[in-house]
């Protein structure tokens, strides 16, 4: 593994970034992401359910903090025992909506670190329909 790579590829998922290139965008809008990178035309999907891998990082970080929280609400006397589980609900509900773009663009770069993929250079400026070269198509020939 070259050395710097990881802090490279966790800097652009933080940005929502490709984390090929760290250029291109990962998202439309909140909810919907592109469907490969605009800049070095990865296509951001592997596969089909590729992105399920992503609710790791997002149940993994809900269930986290809930756990850390609610102790501490309880315990200490902050709140009563129903306000508490309340919170603790309520954060449960809203906090994996906003931590969606994210928890995509974590798991797409940890992808990336552990399974990496290079571009034919030639393909990946290709024009933005989906359409590639006959070089990706068909391979480079004799």
């Amino acid at each position: 593994m070259p050395e710097g790579r990881f802090p490279t590829i966790l800097f652009r998922s933080l940005r929502l970034r490709c984390p090929m290139c760290g250029r291109g965008k990962l998202f439309r809008t909140w909810f919907r992401m592109h469907s490969h990178c605009d800049v070095c035309g990865i296509q951001f999907e592997r596969e089909g359910g590729f992105f399920l891998g992503s609710i790791y990082f997002n149940y993994g970080l809900t269930a986290l903090i809930a756990a850390i929280a609610y102790p501490i609400l309880l315990f200490n006397r902050i709140v009563s025992n129903q306000v508490a589980m309340a919170g603790v609900l309520a954060f449960s509900l809203v906090f994996p909506m906003l931590f969606f773009p994210l928890a995509r663009s974590l798991w797409l770069g940890f992808d990336q670190f552990w399974d990496p993929r290079d571009v034919d250079p030639l393909a990946a400026h290709a024009d933005t329909i989906g359409e590639r070269t006959d070089v990706e198509r068909f391979g480079r020939g004799g």
